[in-house]
């Protein structure tokens, strides 16, 4: 145990910690630390294709002609249905300036140009270079501590309740200050457990041992990681309780095929069955989803529509102006379906 000890209004006050629960200045685990808790930069490079800052929201952008206010970063997809929505066309983004741009820090700046935020960004690492950061955690708030000051002779108690103020935290201490830091707390790993930290100790192995579980996802493609949240009773879900889908993407062995099945409606079935009607005519087939996330298999088969059969994988379930299911394999094979169904 550490006791520490000083003067407040004149009776002594004491701290009593074990000494793995005591924060140091510039130890290894504060420097961890830091770098779990800087600001992810590569959340919004599909507005500025940068790694080491993000734009602060809310922002207007023009998306292929089409003025978008994005206010969450949810709304980040919305550029992307747009870019999405046709492979062929060339993507152009426009920043309505001025804007602020947010660094890993947590310090801010105004970019009043095109040209002044690409000198920021020459500044970043390129698309997935080694960075500082760490994605692949997060800490559960809020977190407490007390703080004794050895210069002041002077104890606090501080509470955090989000990165930025508990990166700020640790970044101003130095050799004047030592911290207590109120155990258990909880960190989120990146597939969605928790974990409940004892000490310093445990927190700084479980972050070495965490850091790189995950792809940080610091490339420009915003279309490599669409489902990440996607499960197969979502997809089924809107499979099935949406009826007449559409066909509006189609290529195959790297040709285009959009109007191949023109007027064809597709009912998909809680059973695994799939009706298609057209022109009189109804063919039947079957569909089955197995997997999870950006690995969920979609095997559809119809013997009638040759086309529609493959083993699929789901690229994206998007709701803008439409619902859309996008089906991929490789680069060369494609289907979308399409309804207006909410």
């Amino acid at each position: 145990m550490v006791t520490l000890c000083s003067c407040r209004s004149e009776e002594e006050e004491f701290i009593q910690a074990p000494e793995e629960a005591l924060l140091s200045y510039n130890s290894k685990v504060a420097n961890l630390m830091l770098k779990t808790l800087s600001n992810d930069g590569s959340n919004d490079n599909i507005l500025d294709r940068s790694n080491c800052f993000n734009v602060k929201l809310p922002l207007t952008v023009t998306a292929n002609s089409e003025e978008i206010t994005i206010n969450s970063d949810e709304d980040y997809k919305i550029v992307e249905y747009i870019f999405d929505d046709d492979d062929d066309d060339n993507d152009i983004l426009e920043i309505t300036f001025p804007i602020t741009i947010i660094f890993s820090d947590y310090t801010e700046r105004v970019v009043n140009s095109k040209s002044q935020l690409n000198s920021y960004s020459n500044n970043c690492n390129g698309e997935n270079e080694a960075d500082d950061d760490i994605e692949c955690l997060d800490f559960i708030y809020p977190i407490s501590a007390s703080v004794f000051n050895i210069d002041k002779d002077l104890i606090s108690t501080v509470s955090v309740n989000s990165d930025s103020k508990f990166f700020t935290f640790i970044k101003e201490l130095n050799t004047s200050h030592i911290v207590s830091v109120k155990f258990p707390i909880t960190v989120k790993l990146f597939d969605g457990t928790e974990q409940t930290i004892h000490n310093l100790i445990e927190l700084e192995n479980v972050i070495e041992a965490h850091k790189n579980d995950c792809d940080e996802d610091d490339d420009y493609d915003y279309n490599d990681d669409d489902c990440d949240d996607c499960n197969t009773d979502q997809l089924i879900n809107y499979l099935v309780n949406c009826t007449d889908w559409t066909v509006d993407k189609l290529e195959r062995y790297g040709r285009d095929y959009d109007d191949y099945y023109s007027g064809y409606t597709f009912n998909f079935y809680a059973n695994g069955n799939i009706s298609v009607y057209w022109s009189g005519i109804t063919a039947y087939g079957t569909y089955t989803a197995n997997g999870i996330g950006n690995n969920i298999t979609v095997t559809v088969d119809i013997p009638e529509l040759p086309y529609c059969n493959n083993d699929w994988i789901l690229h994206e379930i998007s709701q803008y102006t439409e619902t859309k299911i996008d089906l991929r394999v490789g680069n060369n094979d494609r289907i979308r379906y399409e309804n207006n169904c909410d």
